[in-house]
């Protein structure tokens, strides 16, 4: 086959990666489609890294609680390093040691010591990066500083809330409806988009992203959300719908969130860290926006079992 007989279609959910969805016809080799396919990544090697940190979190869940903090604490050290290099590759240093510092601070105040500890947490971080960033001048202070407290905000104070749900006595059950929810309207859409996407949701943000993709999301969305709720945590069936949709929405609100923040710094991926994902980053965005949505829903509407 030609590269020029490759289809490249912009309304689809998933392009190859490396692939500008407004490049001319023959922009993919041959090589490239033959590797990513319709789907626009290395499907057996996303899978596999999926099953491997289901894995690691079902583990760390149901044998040890306290594991799963210290899972928690690695993946968001490990997008705060991912996110304060893309920022680099703009000018932009972030504060890494006070934010990651007391980032990791928080979290664990969260998990022993509840929501008042790690908010005295984030706010004596949020001083000390202030303070440790002094020491370089005025020169890009406001920039680098405001960088480091949108990251600590945009990662562990979203992570504050997973562990919030980890700490109830059925806490484990919990994080799995959640995570369980979001996956699905990630595997949902995903499916959908390819299958069936035509009409661009926000084409200037993420040509991937389709109103059938959407969708997608919606309906298997809403069937995790509702046979996890009923099942894992014996709540009401209603709440599930209203957990699917909740958990849709802000996955891919936070997914375009990522997509504009790597279109303002002018990156593809934030990492190659994970085989058919990229980075870290790149999987944590959907469910750090989710975490404190769910948190909220599960928190109001479903007993502790």
């Amino acid at each position: 086959m030609r590269s020029e007989d490759v289809p490249v279609d912009p309304d689809r959910d998933v392009l190859p990666d490396g692939v500008d969805p407004t490049a001319p016809a023959g922009s993919v080799t041959p090589a490239e489609a033959q590797k990513h396919g319709r789907a626009g990544r290395n499907l057996p090697a996303a899978v596999g890294v999926g099953v491997a940190l289901g894995v690691v979190v079902v583990a760390s869940l149901f044998l040890f609680k306290d594991a799963f903090v210290a899972v928690v604490v690695v993946a968001l050290g490990i997008g705060l390093w991912e996110l304060g290099r893309a920022f680099r590759s703009a000018g932009i240093e972030i504060p890494l040691l006070p934010v990651l510092t007391g980032g990791t601070l928080m979290c664990v105040a969260a998990y022993y010591g509840g929501m008042e500890t790690a908010a005295v947490a984030m706010a004596l971080t949020v001083i000390g990066t202030l303070v440790w960033r002094l020491s370089e001048g005025a020169d890009g202070f406001v920039r680098d500083t405001s960088a480091g407290i949108f990251s600590l905000a945009y990662l562990h104070l979203m992570g504050v809330f997973v562990l919030l749900m980890l700490v109830e006595d059925d806490g484990p059950w919990r994080i799995v409806t959640f995570i369980v929810a979001t996956i699905a309207s990630d595997i949902g859409g995903y499916a959908a988009g390819v299958l069936f996407g035509k009409h661009p949701m926000a084409p200037t943000i993420s040509p991937k992203k389709s109103w059938e993709g959407f969708t997608g999301s919606l309906l298997v969305g809403i069937a995790a959300g509702i046979l996890t709720v009923r099942y894992g945590l014996d709540g009401e069936w209603w709440v599930g719908i209203v957990l699917g949709v909740a958990a849709v929405v802000m996955a891919t609100l936070g997914d375009l969130s990522e997509s504009l923040i790597k279109r303002d710094l002018g990156i593809k991926d934030m990492g190659d860290l994970l085989p058919g994902h990229g980075g870290l980053m790149d999987r944590l965005d959907s469910l750090i926006a989710v975490a404190p949505v769910a948190w909220l829903i599960l928190h109001y509407l479903v007993p502790v079992a």
